[in-house]
Parts: C-alpha cells; sequence; structure tokens
C-alpha cells in the first residue's frame, strides 16, 4: 500500500501500528506518537492518530462527532461492507445503540453479579487447587487465564459444553479484523465462516438455558425491550467480546505479578488491593490497545482539523501510559488510583461487561492468592500477535505455596 502524504503541517509516521515488531513491543511508538503532539497522520494507511490521554478519553466520550457505527476497525462501513452485522453495542451509535445498552447494563447490573458471586469463588478455588495439585510450574495463560473465563461466563451466559474451544478463535479473527487485511486476518479467515455459524448457533433461544444472561436478553424481546431480531446479535455481542478481552486482562495481571513479586506480596497482605490490581493490569497492559472512529463532519484539534468521514485510530494503551496524566506509567504499582484508565473505553460505549471481568479476576487472583506465597517466570513468556489487543500466548510460571 503507498504511503498518503500527510496534511499540511501534521505530524506524519510512517510505521505500521500492525506490523510484528510493533504488536511485539508497541511502546517506542506510542512515545512516538505522545510526544509528537496531539495528533498525527499515519501515512500508511490514511489515518488519524490519537495517543495523549486527554485527546483518546475526549474521543471515546464524544460519540456525536466520533461515531462507531461507521466501523470500530480500519475498515470503513460507509464505504465498505462489513464481513458480518456490525454490533448493536460496539458499532452502533444513538438511538440505534441505546435500548440494547439498557437491556445488557440491567442484566449484568450488580444485583446478577451478586447472584453468581458464591459461585464464580467456588469455581476458581476448585480450578486453582487441581492445576496446582499438578505441580508447581505451569503456564498461567492456559491454565488460569483462559481456563477460568471459559468456565464460568459461557455458563452464566447459558450456552452449552461442547464446543465451547470455538470462542477464542472466534474472538481472535474478530479483534484482527478490525486491523488491515495482514497475514494475521487471513489465517483466521480460514475458520471464519465455520467458528461464527457455531457462534450464531449459541446465540439462538432454543439453544441457551432456561436461566442466563442469555434467557434474560431474550426475556427482554419478549417484553418488547428490543426486538427479536435484535436479541440473537446482542447475545453475540456477549460472546464476542467478553471472553477474549478477559483472558488477556487476567493474563497481563498474572504477568504483573509474576514479574513483580513486591505487588503481589502487597496483594496477599492486602486483600482489598485484589481490585486495584486488575485495574491496574488494564491500564499498564492495555489488552485492547487501539479502537478507530469516524469523523461525522470536519473536527478542529488544536491547530489541526480532521475532515469529515476521515478515520481516527485512538491508542489506548499509548493513553494509558501517557506521563502527562499518570505517574511513573510504566511501573505496575499497586498504590496508584488507576481509575480514569482508558481500557475498557469510555462514554456511552464503555465495556458495558466490565464488572464481570473485574469479578472473574477478584475470584481467580483471591483463589490463588490463599495458596501461592510466591509467584515467578519460570521461562521466557510469547507474545499472541493481534491486530487489536494486546495478549499472551504463555507465561510460564512457578509458585511457592503457602
Amino acid at each position: 500500500m503507498p504511503a498518503l502524504l500527510p496534511p499540511i503541517a501534521l505530524p506524519n509516521n510512517d510505521a505500521d501500528p500492525f506490523s510484528d515488531e510493533l504488536l511485539e513491543n508497541p511502546l517506542p511508538l506510542h512515545e512516538a506518537l505522545r510526544e509528537a503532539g496531539p495528533i498525527s497522520y499515519l501515512s500508511l494507511y490514511g489515518v488519524y492518530a490519537l495517543a495523549r490521554y486527554e485527546h483518546v478519553r475526549a474521543a471515546l466520550s464524544n460519540w456525536q462527532d466520533f461515531q462507531s457505527s461507521a466501523g470500530v476497525g480500519l475498515s470503513n462501513f460507509r464505504r465498505e461492507q462489513p464481513w458480518r452485522p456490525p454490533s448493536l453495542l460496539l458499532e452502533a451509535d444513538p438511538p440505534r445503540h441505546d435500548a440494547p445498552r439498557r437491556v445488557l447494563s440491567k442484566i449484568l447490573g450488580p444485583r446478577a453479579l451478586r447472584k453468581l458471586r458464591e459461585d464464580w469463588i467456588a469455581d476458581a478455588t476448585a480450578l486453582v487447587d487441581a492445576v496446582l495439585a499438578n505441580g508447581p510450574e505451569f503456564d498461567a495463560v492456559t491454565a488460569l487465564a483462559q481456563a477460568f473465563p471459559l468456565r464460568v461466563f459461557p455458563d452464566a451466559i447459558g450456552i452449552g459444553q461442547e464446543g465451547r474451544e470455538n470462542l477464542l478463535p472466534y474472538g481472535d479473527h474478530l479483534f484482527n479484523a478490525f486491523g488491515p487485511a495482514n497475514s494475521l486476518v487471513a489465517n483466521g479467515a480460514v475458520r471464519a465462516p465455520e467458528l461464527s455459524s457455531w457462534t450464531n448457533a449459541q446465540c439462538q433461544r432454543e439453544a441457551l438455558a432456561d436461566r442466563g444472561f442469555g434467557a434474560d436478553i431474550w426475556a427482554a424481546a419478549d417484553r418488547g425491550e428490543i426486538t427479536y431480531e435484535q436479541a440473537p446479535v446482542v447475545v453475540r455481542s456477549l460472546l464476542s467480546a467478553g471472553v477474549d478481552t478477559t483472558v488477556h486482562g487476567l493474563s497481563a495481571t498474572l504477568f504483573a505479578m509474576a514479574t513483580n513479586p513486591r505487588q503481589w506480596q502487597r496483594l496477599r497482605e492486602q486483600p482489598a488491593s485484589i481490585r486495584t490490581a486488575f485495574d491496574e493490569a488494564v491500564r499498564w497492559e492495555s489488552p485492547v490497545q487501539t479502537f478507530f472512529r469516524t469523523a461525522t463532519r470536519d473536527v478542529h484539534l488544536g491547530d489541526a482539523v480532521i475532515p469529515e468521514g476521515e478515520k481516527i485510530l485512538m491508542f489506548l494503551g499509548a493513553a494509558n501510559r501517557d506521563p502527562r496524566r499518570w505517574d511513573e506509567p510504566d511501573q505496575f504499582d499497586l498504590s496508584r488510583d488507576p481509575s480514569g484508565h482508558v481500557g475498557f473505553g469510555m462514554g456511552i460505549h464503555q465495556c458495558v461487561g466490565q464488572h464481570v471481568a473485574r469479578l472473574e479476576a477478584e475470584a481467580l487472583l483471591s483463589a490463588l492468592a490463599r495458596r501461592v506465597e510466591r509467584i515467578e517466570l519460570a521461562g521466557p513468556a510469547v507474545r499472541h500477535h493481534n491486530n487489536t489487543l494486546r495478549a499472551w500466548q504463555s507465561i510460564p510460571v512457578e509458585v511457592t505455596l503457602v
């Protein structure tokens, strides 16, 4: 793809944020974009880039000027056909976004989580006990960060046991598809029809248990709060965004603990810091690194103008390490108040399931803290590359039991 000329007087960056090199380590690019100014131009893709906390947060909150309904990936739905029906939450704006959001916010609210809490803590305890029974060394990604969400979240939705292994590759392809049509997308496209077919089948009323988030969504359709056509798409939103992001958030937390032994000790001594730990890990690692928006009008930002209809790439990971907002942002620190990070988005499109993810993290970390005095790396951790997500493929650890 030929590089496009930058608008006059706008800082130009010809890097490819979706290259293997920068997916492996995006931090140098993040710093360069932050230091270049409030806005840069990525000439390789012809898109505008925001990397400072102030401007990323503002754009995330301003759905009127920075729309999601034209797609939150590089593809512009004004000009291109999406590969699957757009999400009613992530890829929609008011008024189309409002009813599905209200329904999910209620279903995933505090009352529902209180009901799940005891069972999830018991499930986490059983999982940790089973993992530790096999010895002090294990892979924290596969044994814990993947296993626990795949164990409890589909149960909460009400889908069956068979085929749950499809959720991770489906989500991986979905988040890859927000980027350019590179090798990551091509690799996932091989199984995309099969995975999409399986996922869509799980969203139908007859496939879901009589009780659970899925049944509650269909019950909302019975009450006329959403349409029957919308119901399976809302269920799909949970299956699409509720597994991978939590897996990578948990992986980030476990990696942080394995590489910051004093912070693990602090967590064990101060159990109330468990909730802080997950949010600090989401700030520090930002499992969701980027999202796109599209300008609905000519938007002025400082001396620059983002023309109507142009794509804006928001670097959430860069914003979450912006020294203008955070002291010593590259440090994982449980004494920090990480609230206000943009790892779950901001504004009306902020992650509706973030409290569910926090409960999963609290259950798993609590169970681990009761049994494990020390956790440390037992070998090199290996990244998993994704166009949108910052993820780990493997985190080999060794633990010392209490």
